[in-house]
C-alpha cells in the first residue's frame, strides 16, 4: 500500500509493501526480481516468484503486528490524524443502509464539519451524528478541517431531539481536533452551544452510543459524546487538549520532544482512558489501522455499535437517563484515605 503519506515510523513495513509491489505489478519489460534465482537455475521461476512474495507478506504481517502492539502516544495521534483513516461519511457509506442527510439548524445555517441523518445499522433504525473533516482539499477547507461552529452543535441537538421524539437510539462518530475558535464562531455563541448540547444530550430519553474515531479534541468533542456508552477506536485519541497546544502552554513550544511529552503526560490514548474510566471500551481495528483497510474497520465498528443498543434496549427511558448522568458524575472521584494521627507527621 504505497502512498505520499508516510508515518515515520512505518518506513520499515513501506519498504517491505513495495518490494511486494515491484513483484506483484512488474514495470513492462521488466523481470520480477526473484532471490536466488539465476539465469542457470533449473526451477520454476513462477513458484519462485509465488514464494518469496508469500515470504514478504508474513514478514509484513510481523512488522505490523510488532510495531503497532504498543503505539507511543505521539504515534498514536498520528494516526490518528491519517488523511486516509476512514471519517464519519466513509463510515456511513459502509456501515449504514437508507441513509437520508439532514442540514441545518433552523437558526443559522449549515455547517459541513458536522454531518446528521436517520439511517439503518443491521436493521435498527438510528440518528447518526458525526465529525467530518473532510478527504480533498475543497472538502477540508469547506468542514474547517473537522472543527465544527455553533450551528453545528445546534444541528446535532435539533436531530438528536428529533430522534428522540420518535423514539430512535443515537449513534455519534467523533473526529475533530476541537471546536472552531474564530470570531465568527464566538459571535455566535460557541460555548453556549456546546454548553446547551451538553445539558440536554444528558436529558434525552433515548439510546446513546458514542465512538471516538480518530481525534477527539476538547469541549469540540465532548460536545457530541454525552452517551449512556462511550468507545474509542485503538489508535484514537481523547484528551482535554492535543499534545501541541499543551506543549505550546507548558514549554511554550511544540516541537517532537515537547509534543511526546505532552502526549505522555495527557494519557489521551484508548488504554489510558479506559484505565481512568472515561470510556467504556477500545474497539479494535485492522491491522496497522484503519487506514488500512475500511471496510474491516468499519465492520469491527458496526458489530460494537449493535452490541452496545442491544444491552441499552432494555432499559427505560428512566433508567437510560439515570446510567448515563451516573457514568458522567462519577468521572474524576476519587477516595481520599484519613491521615493516621499517631503516625509522624
Amino acid at each position: 500500500m504505497a502512498t505520499f503519506y508516510q508515518l515515520e515510523f512505518e518506513k520499515p513495513i513501506l519498504e517491505i509493501e513495495e518490494r511486494i509491489a515491484r513483484i506483484e505489478r512488474p514495470t513492462p519489460g521488466e523481470v520480477p526480481a526473484l532471490g536466488g534465482v539465476t539465469a542457470g537455475d533449473d526451477s520454476d521461476p513462477s513458484q519462485d516468484n509465488h514464494a518469496e512474495l508469500e515470504a514478504l507478506r508474513q514478514e509484513r504481517v510481523a512488522k505490523l503486528e510488532e510495531l503497532y502492539a504498543d503505539l507511543s502516544p505521539w504515534n498514536t495521534v498520528r494516526v490518528a490524524r491519517h488523511p486516509e483513516r476512514p471519517q464519519t461519511r466513509d463510515y456511513i457509506e459502509r456501515m449504514c443502509r437508507d441513509f437520508c442527510e439532514l442540514h441545518g439548524d433552523r437558526r443559522y445555517g449549515d455547517d459541513p464539519a458536522i454531518v446528521t441523518g436517520f439511517g439503518r445499522i443491521g436493521s435498527r433504525k438510528v440518528l447518526i451524528v458525526g465529525h467530518q473533516k473532510g478527504h480533498s482539499t475543497q472538502e477540508k477547507l469547506a468542514c474547517h478541517f473537522g472543527c465544527a461552529h455553533p450551528e453545528g452543535y445546534r444541528k446535532a441537538l435539533a436531530k438528536m431531539e428529533l430522534a428522540a421524539k420518535f423514539g430512535l437510539p443515537i449513534v455519534t462518530l467523533v473526529d475533530t481536533p476541537g471546536a472552531y475558535p474564530g470570531l465568527g464562531a464566538e459571535e455566535r455563541g460557541q460555548a453556549e452551544a456546546i454548553a446547551v448540547n451538553l445539558r440536554e444530550m444528558s436529558r434525552l430519553p433515548v439510546p446513546i452510543v458514542s465512538v471516538i474515531i480518530g481525534e477527539g479534541g476538547s469541549g469540540g468533542a465532548l460536545g457530541i459524546a454525552v452517551a449512556n456508552r462511550v468507545g474509542m477506536l485503538r489508535n484514537s485519541w481523547y484528551s482535554v487538549i492535543s499534545p501541541e497546544g499543551c506543549a505550546a502552554i507548558l514549554w511554550k513550544q511544540a516541537n517532537e520532544q515537547t509534543n511526546t511529552a505532552a502526549a505522555e503526560a495527557l494519557k489521551l490514548t484508548a488504554r489510558d482512558n479506559m484505565a481512568l474510566g472515561i470510556i467504556d471500551a477500545s474497539v479494535d481495528e485492522p491491522l496497522g489501522g484503519a487506514h488500512r483497510d475500511a471496510d474491516k474497520a468499519a465492520e469491527l465498528l458496526g458489530a460494537w455499535v449493535s452490541e452496545q443498543l442491544d444491552e441499552l434496549e432494555a432499559l427505560s427511558p428512566e433508567e437510560l437517563v439515570e446510567s448515563r448522568y451516573a457514568r458522567f458524575r462519577k468521572l474524576g472521584s476519587y477516595d481520599e484515605l484519613a491521615q493516621d494521627a499517631s503516625a509522624p507527621a
